[in-house]
Parts: C-alpha cells; structure tokens; sequence
C-alpha cells in the first residue's frame, strides 16, 4: 500500500497546520504493508518525516498560492494516478486541495473551515475547495468545532471522523530548569519570568495587539517585571503588532521572536510564566496542550475549539475585552493557589493526547477507504 502525503498549504512547518503535519509525518506507524511518500515543493524535501525517513517527491511549480490551487484543481489527480498511490492524505486543505480524485482522498482539517474560507478572494476556488470536500474519501476533523462548522457548511455526516490532535510528550514536559533566570536558546536569550504567546502572527483573529494592550494593562497595575514572548513566524500583518508594541508603555519588555525552531521551543515553553492565547479563530490551539503539558499555567480565549481543547483546564476570556484579559493574565501570574492547582489538572488532561494515537487512527482511515 502506497499512501502520498501533501504538503502544500503548511507554511514549511511555520504555523500550526504546519506542526501538526510535522508531527503526524514523524509518528506514521512503520510498518512493511505501508509505504510513504511526502510530495511538494522542493523547499519542503527535508522539513517532514525525517524521523521515520519518508521519501520525498518534488512537485515542480511556482512558490504561490495561486499556481498551488491551480495545481491540485487541474494536475493533482494526474500526479497521484502517476505515483501510484492507493491514497493521498491531504493536511492544509483549508487553503489547496484537489475538487476531485483518480485516487482516495483523506482530508485533515484543523481550521474553523467557515472562517478560512473567508479569506479567498475568489468565491471560485472557495466552492472548489468545498466540492472537494464533499466528494473526498473521508475527512478528519482534529476537533468537535470542527466537525460541527463542517456540518454547516453542508459537509455530509458520514464523511467526518474526530481524530484528536496529539503531543509529543518527548519534547513537551517539565523541563528542569532550577533556578536560572535566563533561557538561553542562541541566537535568543530571554530573561524570566515572561508570559509567552506561541501563535504565528497572520491576523486581527490572533489578537496579538489586543494581548499586548492587556499586558500593558497587567504591568501598570502590577509592577512586576514579567515580560511578553510573541513567539511565531510573521506575515505582512506583523508589521500592525511591530507598531503597537512600540506603542505600548512597556515596549522594552515586549520580545517578537519571528518564526522559533521546532527543536528550541520546548524549553522556551517551560521557562514560561504562562502561557496566554487570544486568538478567537482556533479550530485546534495546540499550544495550548503544548503548554499544559509542559507544566505551565494557560490564559486563553473562550472563543473557537479552545474551551473543548482546554477541557476546563484554562482561565478563559473574552479577546475583545481587554480588562478581561488582563485579569486573567494577572490570575495565572500571581494566584499561586490557582496556578499550582492549574498545572496539576494541566499536565493530567494534556497526558490523554499522544501523536502515535491520533497518527494510528488516520492511518486506520485511511486504509479503511481504499478498495
């Protein structure tokens, strides 16, 4: 059995549909029945599957969003019938994917769809993307919200399976860090305590100057030298946050790191305070498991998929209220009660999530389509 994986539509593992691909590659069960092969752009050959030594097939097109849809909207089937595959599995269908196949496709969906497709400027490609969907051979859904805005958008029952994202444990856990006041991971040195945002700056709907307006807030009324870490990769929209946090009374205490390394991130998830994340579009919000599992306290949005990921295990808050957010970053910093209390639920709760579980189960779905 052949399966293809596409990794058009990821951001080269930069943003959170990124990381799931980058984990689910590196946690296919290996097994002699089952052979992989990652396709995509040729910057992609060494960014997914390294651990379990995937191959790799370069698909030959221009860097664009627009040659990527118009690849797998016209060239897609041809390229999956030629590779012999008995399956493609297909993870940023939010942004590219096939309106029809010549072989089973699996579609992962980690997005509040609805929203994403907001974004198109062509209502084309947007119906495209949904009549893809609905003749594709199953489609997974990392969360219960997901499912649910699928529904909506006319996605047929039968088709959707919630598949549960999952932590790499082996990465995400209590790091002993004694009593070091300075996380040094070249070319960054970062100095605690500091709140941390892991979240990839795209958006208003990331609420990343909502947050820093709140974190002003929390400094003026505290006086405590927690620092604020936005930590991911930036777009055009970035230069909006770069100018509030200029803006903001504490700019000297605010760190916008850019895009940090998959390998780096873990230690500077431990040494954080807390982690607070506002973002109101989330269909799955790892970081917010990566977080707990790491053993740190969680401020989050109530907003999306978070409350369901969360599992009652964060301090919640609506995005748009900026006091509201600064009361809950000042909880999970200063309420020591609550925050002991926190990272004990925490750690237990993000335990139940485990990538080897979730990359079995699309791997059960996937050969359970193909004839």
């Amino acid at each position: 059995m052949r399966i293809g994986i596409d990794t058009f539509g990821c951001d080269h593992a930069r943003s959170g549909i990124g990381a799931y691909l980058y984990y689910l590659a590196s946690n296919l069960p290996v097994l002699d029945s089952v052979e992989y092969n990652l396709f995509g752009s040729a910057e992609d050959r060494y960014t997914y599957g390294a651990e379990n030594s995937i191959s790799y097939t370069e698909v030959k097109i221009p860097e664009s969003l627009k040659a990527e849809r118009l690849w797998h909207f016209m060239l897609s089937g041809h390229f999956a019938s030629s590779q012999k595959y008995d399956a493609v599995i297909y993870a940023g269908c939010s942004r590219v994917f096939p309106f029809s196949f010549r072989v089973p496709g699996i579609a992962i969906i980690n997005d509040i769809l609805s929203m994403s497709l907001l974004d198109f400027k062509s209502p084309v490609s947007k119906q495209l993307i949904i009549s893809g969907l609905k003749k594709s051979a199953a489609i997974i859904a990392s969360s219960q919200v997901i499912k649910e805005d699928l529904l909506s958008i006319g996605i047929p029952e039968d088709k959707i399976s919630v598949v549960p994202i999952g932590i790499d444990h082996s990465q995400f856990y209590q790091h002993p860090l004694l009593d070091s006041d300075i996380i040094d991971l070249k070319p960054f040195a970062i100095k605690r305590p500091y709140i941390i945002y892991p979240s990839r700056i795209s958006s208003s709907s990331k609420k990343h100057i909502e947050l820093i307006k709140a974190f002003t807030l929390f400094k003026e009324k505290t006086g405590l030298p927690h620092r604020l870490v936005l930590a991911g990769a930036e777009t055009e929209y970035s230069e909006e946050v770069h100018r509030a946090a200029i803006s903001s009374a504490y700019s000297s205490d605010i760190f916008i790191t850019g895009f940090f390394p998959h390998e780096s991130f873990p230690l500077l998830n431990s040494g954080a305070a807390a982690c607070v994340f506002p973002s109101v579009s989330e269909g799955v919000a790892l970081p917010v498991l990566e977080a707990m599992a790491s053993g740190i306290p969680v401020a989050a949005s109530n907003s999306g998929a978070i409350p369901e990921i969360s599992g009652g295990n964060a301090v919640l808050f609506d995005s748009d209220k900026i006091e509201e957010m600064a009361a809950a970053i000042e909880t999970v910093c200063c309420d020591k009660k609550k925050r002991d209390s926190m990272v004990l639920s925490g750690l237990e709760w993000s335990s139940r999530f485990n990538w080897k579980t979730t990359a079995a189960r699309i791997l059960e779905i996937t050969r359970s389509v193909i004839q």
